[in-house]
């Protein structure tokens, strides 16, 4: 299963909810102990336990694009080349 994370830009979220609303694994919350530069409260990733996988759900619907989406997907092993 891919694994991801998500770094979201304080100085251009809004606090708006809307990627809390749309991630699968409600792995975003609005921060209740600091402020952006412009007054809002942002929205942050709690994701303790590394379920976040990198979906970019949350990025799409960002209509500030506060959200970078971070994705790794397990390597597959080299299939032998046919002769």
């Amino acid at each position: 299963m891919a694994k991801g994370r998500i770094e979201i830009d304080e100085t251009l979220c809004k606090g708006c909810g809307l990627c809390l609303r749309v991630c699968p694994k409600n792995l975003i919350h609005i921060s209740t102990d600091r402020f952006t530069p412009k007054g809002y409260r942002p929205a942050e990733l709690v994701d303790p336990q590394t379920e976040c996988t990198g979906c970019a759900i949350c990025a799409v619907i960002c209509p500030e694009a506060a959200i970078r989406v971070y994705r790794w997907v397990p390597a597959h092993k080299a299939e032998p080349a046919l002769a």
